[in-house]
């Protein structure tokens, strides 16, 4: 009976207006989106489906980023102008820079671009289009003809055009609250398996061709064009491989739906939200593909909303100490990942006067520091992320890299003894040490700000501006990656131990500024995307200019969330 009265009640009290019950449903739609449970063993499969589509990209360039590592070798025998201790072929100064510099460069203008991009048109348009670009980027590189360094570093270019900021917008937008940090961290650790596999595939193919590399150089003999051949497949095999996880995720990646942030916040239509929310996670209603276009009026990304929105200080201070944070992470992150090649043929790590060997053991170099480094940083953050929360994991790992970089510039000297490719050939176990700690750093570069700078440039955003605030956050790491392989190659540590260790020491300032910058981010832990927003989300839809009422198509039919009338 009280039920009855209650109903009753309700039903003669005053009828909501046509965008009253618009934010309504909007608030009830994002609820269910934040609420809605994750696990990889869920029957619905649609979050675990996101982390696998999303971590391709990831895969995909971190695959290409150590390729390019390994492969900067092989292109230096094959194109090199200049010669080292043996005589043997290398990049001079010039192109080895060139090659480095030219994938951050193309990640730069790509992040900008594609995040601005992806709040105009949606996330979904420019997500096949990015990873596509990435194919024939690719591609273009293994297969290029005369002239191969030269038409590399304008591919490379290519090839970076950047999926960063939409794959850090579609996990977040799609996530739910409880779990969205280790959602956003489990694509975002993708990077490690496609290290590994870049290390992988290069171990496999210079063992392939073991035979005939020994064939073609000998002990003593001297490079010269003719032998030069197996070398050129080598490097164009390990790059045009990491094309095919693109090819395959391609469809998956086209059957992606828009999140439904996007449709509700910037295309102001919550019926189609709606619809997509029935369709992702609740298949077995399926989406109602003749909903109208129904729209309300809300915030608009304008040029005139953007300087008026991260013109208040709590949000510039936001987008500062996330985009300076991912600079002083890039750096170190770079400047390792990069040129430990360099490095290792530094402190004689693997050091031969063989050829084969030399490309072998860097490549035995490069799977080390995976296996014992790179990957289980990401899988340790991807745990403790929901409980740690994101700025202490950051300001723990910016402060253990500051301690780290420090010490091994300071005992560079006492672990690296002088030695060359042609002493005994068992590693001193004083550079075993020294590349245990290099191991440690690359561990906590994920276990910390590399891992949690993405993370969090994708949560503390506003939906309009999410992608293109990620993708300034994103490209200004790339200056700092940018500016780190220009300092690296000035040092020129490869000439000079010490200039190796003063390497290391420029790292350990940046990442000690990291520290003050991580202070200016907000703990996004347990927290909806539009609490963090700092925006309010009372009223949040308004009624166009002009009349409206139910009957002008403003209005949805209020129906239930379950998809029943």
């Amino acid at each position: 009976m009280a039920d009855n009265d209650d109903a009753s009640s309700r039903n003669s009290g005053p009828k909501p207006d046509g965008v009253q019950r618009l934010n309504e449903l909007r608030i009830a739609l994002l609820r269910e989106v934040d609420e809605e449970g994750w696990t990889y063993c869920d029957p619905i499969k649609f979050h675990r489906n996101v982390c696998l589509v999303a971590g391709v990209g990831f895969f995909t360039d971190a695959y290409d980023l150590f390729a390019i590592n390994i492969a900067s070798t092989m292109l230096g025998y094959v194109y090199g102008h200049d010669h080292d201790s043996s005589c043997r072929p290398k990049l001079n100064l010039t192109q080895d820079l060139a090659l480095k510099i030219a994938t951050p460069v193309g990640t730069f203008f790509g992040q900008l671009f594609f995040g601005w991009f992806a709040d105009i048109v949606g996330r979904k348009p420019m997500y096949g289009a990015e990873l596509i670009l990435m194919i024939v980027g690719t591609f273009s590189q293994a297969t290029a003809g005369g002239g191969a360094d030269h038409k590399y570093y304008c591919d490379a270019d290519i090839l970076a055009v950047h999926y960063y900021p939409i794959s850090a917008t579609i996990s977040s937008e799609f996530a739910p609250t409880r779990f969205r940090g280790q959602m956003m961290t489990s694509v975002f650790a993708a990077q490690g398996w496609g290290n590994l596999a870049a290390s992988i595939v290069a171990i496999v193919i210079t063992v392939i061709f073991k035979g005939q590399i020994s064939r073609d150089f000998p002990p003593g003999t001297c490079f010269s064009p003719s032998t030069l051949d197996h070398i050129d497949y080598l490097w164009r095999l390990l790059i045009g491989l990491g094309c095919v996880p693109g090819v395959i995720a391609l469809y998956f990646r086209l059957k992606i739906p828009e999140t439904p942030r996007f449709t509700m916040d910037v295309k102001r239509n919550v019926a189609r939200a709606m619809a997509d929310i029935n369709g992702a996670l609740h298949p077995t209603r399926g989406p109602n593909r003749n909903t109208a276009e129904q729209r309300a009026d809300g915030p608009r990304a304008t040029f005139e909303d953007f300087r008026n929105f991260f013109g208040k200080r709590d949000n510039f201070l936001k987008l500062f100490g996330a985009a300076y944070s991912w600079m002083a992470i890039d750096v170190a992150f770079y400047t390792l990942g990069l040129n430990s090649s360099i490095i290792f043929e530094a402190i004689n790590f693997g050091a031969s006067a063989d050829v084969w060997e030399t490309l072998y053991n860097i490549c035995k170099g490069n799977l080390i520091l995976s296996l014992a480094g790179l990957i289980p940083g990401y899988w340790v953050c991807f745990l403790f992320i929901e409980t740690m929360g994101r700025k202490r994991i950051q300001l723990m790992g910016f402060a253990v890299l500051t301690v780290l970089f420090v010490v091994m510039a300071a005992s560079f000297k006492a672990l690296i003894p002088d030695r060359s490719p042609a002493d005994d050939e068992n590693v001193p176990a004083k550079t075993i040490v020294f590349v245990f700690l290099f191991c440690l750093a690359n561990f906590f570069q994920n276990f910390g700000p590399n891992t949690t700078s993405f993370v969090l440039a994708g949560e503390i955003f506003p939906t309009r501006y999410r992608a293109t605030a990620h993708g300034i956050c994103a490209a200004t790491g790339k200056l700092g990656a940018i500016f780190a392989q220009v300092i690296f190659r000035k040092l020129d540590p490869s000439s000079s131990r010490n200039k190796l260790a003063l390497s290391f020491g420029v790292l350990s300032i940046f990442t000690m500024t990291g520290v003050f910058s991580t202070l200016l981010v907000p703990e996004t832990k347990g927290e909806s995307l539009e609490v963090l927003s700092n925006e309010s989300q009372e009223g949040f839809m308004r009624a166009p200019q002009g009349e409206i009422n139910v009957q002008d198509g403003i209005v949805i039919p209020l129906e239930r969330l379950d998809g029943s009338s």
